[in-house]
């Protein structure tokens, strides 16, 4: 278990990590890498999920207990999306985020997206969705409280994530098919997509409707009685 004790550093890692660190590796792997050697890039984003996860706590007990916690709502992640059609892995993962904290939030979203991989197929896109997962589950600890308070809210970024995933995708499909950024393919990328997109923002809406609450309130009692 590390214990990263510099409040320094931890705050460092929130920041470069996530926004930074795992973006320049994802497009790396895409733009550079062989694409047979993208379970090394998949791994590469799983390492820094681990070590964003555990800039989020201090003390090693609660580091513990909460990695259980997380492993069980990667664990439903998993299973949902073997759900036909309408998939709850993004609505888990953000609330994963608002109750446990953005850290296990990113950790969650990344997670999901190489194991159940494991099952759906690996490939170069597997970063591609552990990066736009895990982004989502890590601003949905930043805007908690709000979140927390306004069903409505919660509710609009919901929808707000299935779009952020479909253009963070879309990213990965330019890449892939001109092996460099242009716009004008992006958009039309974009457009092609709108049928996903929207089946992204219905799932997450339905089941942050369903979820969202009862979950959110089992967390939070979980918290509380483990200190988490």
């Amino acid at each position: 278990m590390i214990v990263i004790r510099s409040k320094e550093l931890r705050s460092f890692i929130k920041v470069v990590v996530p926004f930074a660190a795992v973006p320049a590796l994802v497009t790396a792997g895409a733009l550079v890498f062989d694409h047979n050697k993208h379970i090394i890039i998949s791994m590469g984003v799983a390492i820094m999920a681990l070590l964003v996860f555990a800039s989020g706590y201090e003390r090693k007990n609660t580091g513990t207990r909460r990695e259980v916690i997380a492993a069980i709502m990667t664990a439903l992640c998993f299973a949902g999306r073997f759900i036909p059609l309408l998939k709850p892995v993004a609505a888990l993962t953000i609330i994963s985020g608002i109750y446990l904290g953005g850290e296990t939030g990113f950790l969650v979203g990344a997670m999901s997206a190489v194991l159940s991989n494991i099952y759906f197929g690996q490939g170069p896109w597997t970063a591609f969705q552990m990066l736009a997962w895990g982004l989502i589950g890590l601003i949905a600890g930043y805007l908690s409280e709000p979140l927390k308070k306004s069903r409505i809210l919660l509710i609009v970024y919901g929808a707000v994530s299935g779009i952020a995933y479909s253009f963070i995708m879309d990213i990965w499909t330019v890449l892939w098919y001109n092996r460099g950024f242009s716009i004008k393919l992006y958009l039309a990328a974009l457009q092609t997509a709108i049928p996903y997109t929207l089946s992204y923002v219905l799932s997450n809406v339905l089941f942050l409707y369903l979820l969202g609450k009862p979950f959110g309130e089992k967390l939070q009692r979980i918290k509380v009685k483990y200190g988490v």
